[in-house]
């Protein structure tokens, strides 16, 4: 494969020796500095100086939309190049403070992070790996990896990380530089951009940490980086797929559409479609068919997620979860390309059902995915999306109010639907009587009871909802009218309780309740995430009132079920895993299990106008169906409990779904 910039020659295996970090008579530069770039706007800045003998200091900080860290940090080296002293202070992404530390005598090492206080004994050959901090760490660890003998290092507190690949690059002034890919932090390699042992980028998805004396270069870095990581999901892909043709499921438990069990039922499948439902048994099977049995087991349609924002790596994890239609509620343009993808199964993933266009006002909290300046640019932007065939706009915080009604009024002389988040400085009641169809997130319903004066385009958004949440009264006639006006417009909500649970509940230093039953599952930096505690709670008082905002979530999420209220479950994170607490908590919240799982299948696919294909098991229906080793209509958590997913005439075992992504399967850890 050839670039216009570099000429990539792949390894067919590791160095094992490179040269020295530091070499005699040398000294990396006194400061080194970086931009960062989120969603393709300088959001930040990394600043590296040596301030010392192997000693250095740091400093990181970005912005998004009111929110993101912002940390101090030195380090000190030994000739290993493995961490002595490490002190961070700051805030992390949602602005609770950061006090983090490291140090060893020589001989024992101990730390004070945020899960609390340990040592152990240490011999220099171990990598402490911060829980927050700026990019300093990424570099030490390629360092490290590079000199290896074994291109693996080990961490403290825990883990192992390897390095798989060693790409030697050279940009169009003969510069060499070297992509190195590493696996054991995170679900998706880690990607590190070096020259001479030192970073020159770090990109991760919407977030770029590139060198400024190589600024020039960053999109063609990504480009480059993004062909690698294609490459890589092809070949797992192919490694994990396996072809359905004439298949029965037997013996298996089938879930109607009624929201009951058939028991002992053989399923027939030939490709991409169910064929046959008999009693086990019934029929004699034909030679040439896949036998699963599925005794004692549960066979569930694919489920819907109703909030996604898709990338080519989370597709595995919707796959994993038993999670076969997505809609995006908020993407780039290329969409569409990521959905031919999903659905030729050149790479994992669901079939995207539902394509919703963003848009945002300017300031300095916009989305940054696709700002305007003014009202023509924002309804040429919905004329330009429903050419590409996008169905939904979304709306976000930073519109300007008195924008929403003819862009709702644009939108619906298309066909499309209206939804997101309620514009800065304006209710909810007052963006539905202008033409939304649809609300994301429940915070925004709260916030309707607090004021039309507060910038939700702000952090506010949130501590609101969890300061006052809890006194919202679900019998006052402000409440009951605003249920009446959700019910006479057939506005949709989009609830996303998981995250809020997360954000008011969650405790720092302790395992958030949202990820607790499969933190222990996941790789190193996934598991530390779930440590952070969500949004900062000064005291038990603060702990308890947020608590109870998050229970009058709850509560109103039964209230609108009860009142026939269309709600729809989504996620708005983490693939599979978020979803399967989204259902949960709506069990949790007194809906029925059996009405849960409608709402994530065949109602669902009502929503989406699928219904006739998806959705629910019937003879002539797609075959997108999941395999629970449970009943989840007794237990709802068994909706966990996914062994395979099967989509468009494909078979994905859960096991190798989560092994090809670092994560242990639920019966490693049962």
């Amino acid at each position: 494969m050839k670039y216009s910039i570099v000429t990539i020659f792949l390894m067919a295996g590791l160095t094992t020796s490179c040269n020295e970090i530091s070499k005699p008579g040398t000294h990396p530069p006194d400061k080194t500095l970086y931009e960062v770039v989120f969603r393709e706007s300088i959001a930040g800045s990394y600043e590296k100086r040596n301030i010392g003998d192997k000693t250095y200091k740091f400093v990181y900080t970005y912005t998004d939309r009111g929110r993101g860290p912002k940390f101090t940090e030195t380090i000190t080296l030994n000739k290993q190049n493995f961490i002595t002293a490490q002190y961070i202070t700051g805030v992390n992404y949602l602005k609770d403070s950061i006090n983090e530390s490291f140090s060893t005598d020589g001989t024992k090492a101990s730390w004070v992070n945020s899960q609390g206080k340990n040592k152990e004994d240490f011999s220099g050959n171990k990598l402490y790996f911060r829980y927050d901090g700026s990019p300093a760490i990424y570099e030490i660890l390629a360092q490290c990896l590079v000199t290896s003998k074994n291109n693996k290092v080990n961490l403290l507190p825990e883990g192992e990380v390897e390095l798989i690949k060693k790409i030697p690059l050279q940009l169009s002034n003969n510069n060499p530089i070297d992509l190195l890919m590493i696996k054991g932090l995170d679900m998706t390699p880690t990607y590190l951009w070096m020259k001479d042992n030192q970073l020159i980028a770090k990109i991760s998805g919407n977030l770029h940490i590139i060198q400024d004396d190589f600024k020039e270069y960053r999109l063609k870095l990504k480009a480059i980086q993004d062909s690698i990581e294609d490459e890589y999901l092809i070949e797992i892909t192919k490694k994990i797929t396996h072809n359905v043709e004439k298949t029965i499921i037997q013996n298996v438990n089938v879930f109607t559409a009624q929201g009951t069990l058939l028991h002992n039922q053989d399923v027939y499948v030939n490709q991409q479609t169910i064929v046959a439902i008999n009693p086990f048994g019934k029929k004699s099977l034909t030679k040439n068919i896949n036998v699963i049995d599925g005794s004692g087991k549960t066979l569930l349609p694919g489920m819907f997620d109703m909030h996604t924002h898709n990338d080519k790596f989370r597709g595995i994890l919707h796959i994993a979860g038993g999670i076969t239609s997505v809609r995006d509620l908020a993407n780039n343009k290329q969409l569409k390309n990521l959905s031919i993808q999903f659905d030729e199964n050149t790479i994992i993933g669901p079939r995207i059902v539902t394509f919703c266009g963003i848009i945002d006002g300017p300031g300095p909290y916009a989305n940054q995915r696709n700002v305007v300046n003014n009202l023509e640019q924002a309804l040429s932007e919905i004329q330009a999306y429903k050419d590409l065939g996008y169905q939904q706009i979304k709306l976000y915080s930073s519109i300007k109010p008195e924008w929403v009604k003819p862009l709702c009024e644009k939108a619906h002389s298309l066909g499309m639907r209206i939804s997101g988040h309620i514009p800065a400085y304006m209710t909810a009641s007052q963006a539905i009587n202008q033409g939304y169809n649809e609300i994301q997130h429940i915070n925004m319903l709260f916030l309707n009871f607090l004021s039309d004066t507060i910038d939700t385009r702000t952090p506010l958004r949130f501590t609101m909802p969890a300061k006052h949440g809890a006194n919202l009264d679900l019998k006052a006639n402000q409440y009951l009218d605003f249920v009446e006006l959700l019910k006479s417009k057939y506005i949709l909500v989009d609830p996303t309780v998981s995250i809020f649970e997360n954000m008011f509940v969650a405790k720092k230093g302790f395992p958030s309740p949202t990820y607790n039953k499969i933190v222990k599952r996941l790789p190193l930096i996934n598991q530390r995430d779930f440590y952070n505690g969500g949004l900062p709670k000064s005291d038990e008082l603060i702990e308890k009132k947020y608590k109870n905002s998050f229970n009058k979530m709850l509560e109103v999420v039964y209230d609108l079920y009860q009142k026939g209220v269309e709600i729809v479950p989504g996620t708005d994170g983490l693939p599979g895993f978020l979803y399967h607490r989204e259902l949960e908590l709506y069990e949790k919240a007194g809906i029925p299990a059996a009405e849960v799982l409608k709402l994530a299948t065949i109602k669902s696919a009502q929503i989406t106008g699928l219904s006739n294909l998806l959705g629910s098991i019937e003879v002539g229906k797609k075959a997108d169906l999941i395999l629970i080793d449970g009943n989840p209509l007794e237990n709802i958590s068994d909706i966990r409990n996914v062994e395979w997913t099967m989509k468009d005439g494909n078979l994905f075992y859960a096991n190798e779904l989560y092994a090809s992504m670092g994560i242990e399967h639920f019966k490693q850890t049962n």
